[in-house]
């Protein structure tokens, strides 16, 4: 089968949804970013940057407790969630009822930036997802791929994306990760047909892969995209334009495009490495403002 370029062209002809002049905060989408753990608590704010950035409206984010205080601080738009931690300092399994609650608000929701136990994000991953209510568009990173199960994540199909990078993909498929880095785009596609869900196959090159079998790809970018907070940046954005109403596909799309273009002007202002995963999202909406999507 085929496989389309995400080019400004395609982009242009595919837009994303707009958003009047006088649209509210809530018009423009509530995101809620689930995640972090005490090693790494700065993953969530990456990710509900980016989000902001890509024009949602508002946000809701919900972290262990210890983090909670500065990430407050250090996010002053957001409302931030303490949750109940383990003794490792990740996110309890006890906070499965309050991130139900949380995630009734929300438009759109990212779970797993800077989660590191595979079995203990699955496990809540697979609690908020049987819980769910409403049609907010869910994207799971990270290790909360690795855990996800096809019954859970089939209750939310057409609504949910997947973004892991080959490491992560070997888990969720259970496939040794050399076989996935040779067939990167065929492993999208088994994993949006069991899964049912947009899956993003991250790398030099990546490629998107559809339940129904549509699939793009997308060489933008550089070397400088492979650092730490990359993909919670990456992950942010598609939440984000998912909030302000982006169907899944689409916000996928435009994501994975505007992301390997902010590295690209970064490269170009700073150098091809080096630059930071924390300054990839201020080139968010110039992008999109030049793609007739801001």
């Amino acid at each position: 089968m085929s496989v389309t370029e995400i080019s400004p062209e395609w982009l242009r002809a595919n837009p994303l949804p707009p958003l009047p002049d006088a649209a509210s905060k809530d018009e423009r989408g509530r995101v809620l970013v689930v995640g972090g753990a005490a090693e790494v608590p700065g993953a969530v704010l990456l990710a509900a940057t980016s989000a902001l950035r890509a024009g949602a409206g508002k946000m809701q984010v919900a972290t262990v407790a210890s983090a909670a205080p500065g990430l407050a601080l250090a996010m002053p738009e957001a409302r931030v969630i303490a949750l109940k931690e383990t003794a490792e300092g990740g996110i309890a399994p006890a906070a499965a009822p309050r991130l139900s609650e949380a995630a009734a608000r929300a438009d759109a929701i990212a779970f797993g930036p800077g989660m590191l136990d595979a079995e203990e994000a699955g496990a809540l991953a697979r609690a908020l997802l049987t819980k769910l209510r409403g049609e907010p568009g869910i994207l799971l990173d990270a290790a909360a791929v690795c855990g996800l199960e096809p019954d859970s994540a089939g209750r939310h199909a057409g609504r949910l994306v997947l973004t892991p990078h080959a490491g992560e993909m070997a888990q969720l498929l259970d496939r040794p990760r050399e076989e996935l880095e040779a067939e990167p785009l065929e492993a999208a596609r088994e994993a949006a047909r069991r899964f049912r869900a947009v899956v993003v196959m991250k790398g030099g090159v990546s490629f998107v892969a559809t339940p129904q079998g549509l699939a793009f790809s997308c060489a933008r970018g550089n070397v400088g995209l492979a650092t730490s907070g990359s993909g919670d940046t990456l992950a942010g954005a598609i939440t984000g334009l998912m909030a302000r109403g982006a169907p899944p596909l689409l916000a996928t799309l435009w994501g994975v495009f505007i992301h390997a273009v902010a590295g690209e002007r970064l490269a170009r202002r700073i150098g091809p490495v080096g630059y930071l995963a924390r300054e990839l999202p201020g080139e968010f909406p110039g992008i999109l403002a030049e793609m007739d999507g801001g």
